[in-house]
């Protein structure tokens, strides 16, 4: 007789399933947005409760879906040196705008992470917590760090940067229209600087030159908050 119940559990706890389930989940959240349009089908949300769903169902734990998709970590690095292609591409509009995307960096810069701040401080959030939101509009491995420096946990960052991440590809765009940001450099900024990865994502679809402007700004906004937070925190502090 076949062991119906040995053959499923092979087959999930392959060291390919993994990758399956992501890759397959992640298409799936793809093409119910491409179809709906709806703002709330955001392919990272839709994605993630998939996987989650799915994880539950089957009885895996994290550690072994974690290990199983190592390999995919290991791609964010080549896919975040990618997004050079459309930054070389629109070199010579970035120059022309050079300036001002330099003050669109300082005072959108200071002015998320202040916000952020400041409203922590009004609910009365710990100091542990105001240090953990702080960097949140940079992508993960960044906010990480500097939250750990700053005394903050990095764990919970990574969460903040997730939430910060989806919500701002799910109310950027409709936000930005609303307010009258056309123009595709303006619009590739504000993404980038508020919602890092995910938002640039957003912005590529777009287009070209609103996701070159993304990446910039997701680019800088990375590199000021790792110099210049952990500075002006120690000054204040």
């Amino acid at each position: 007789m076949f062991d119906w119940q040995g053959a499923w559990a092979s087959v999930i706890h392959h060291p390919l399933f993994g990758i399956g389930i992501t890759l397959g989940a992640y298409q799936v959240a793809v093409a119910a947005y491409e179809k709906t349009r709806w703002l709330f089908l955001q392919p990272v949300l839709v994605s993630m409760a998939i996987l989650i769903g799915v994880l539950l169902a089957c009885g895996l734990s994290y550690d072994e879906y974690r290990s199983s998709t190592q390999i995919l970590g290991v791609l964010l690095g080549p896919a975040t040196v990618a997004l050079a292609v459309p930054l070389y591409l629109n070199l010579r509009r970035i120059r022309q705008l050079f300036w001002p995307t330099l003050a669109t960096l300082v005072l959108g810069g200071v002015f998320v992470t202040g916000l952020c701040l400041m409203l922590g401080w009004l609910l009365r959030a710990e100091p542990m917590i105001l240090m953990t939101m702080a960097p949140k509009s940079v992508t993960s491995p960044i906010a990480m760090l500097v939250a750990e420096q700053l005394g903050g946990v990095a764990a919970l960052a990574a969460v903040f940067v997730l939430i910060t991440g989806v919500l701002g590809a799910i109310c950027g765009p409709a936000l930005l229209s609303w307010a009258g940001v056309n123009v595709p450099a303006a619009r590739g900024m504000a993404l980038g600087l508020t919602a890092h990865a995910v938002g640039t994502s957003q912005a590529l679809q777009e287009g070209e030159e609103t996701g070159a402007f993304a990446a910039l700004a997701m680019s800088l906004m990375g590199v000021a908050t790792a110099l210049f937070l952990p500075l002006a925190v120690s000054l204040v502090v």
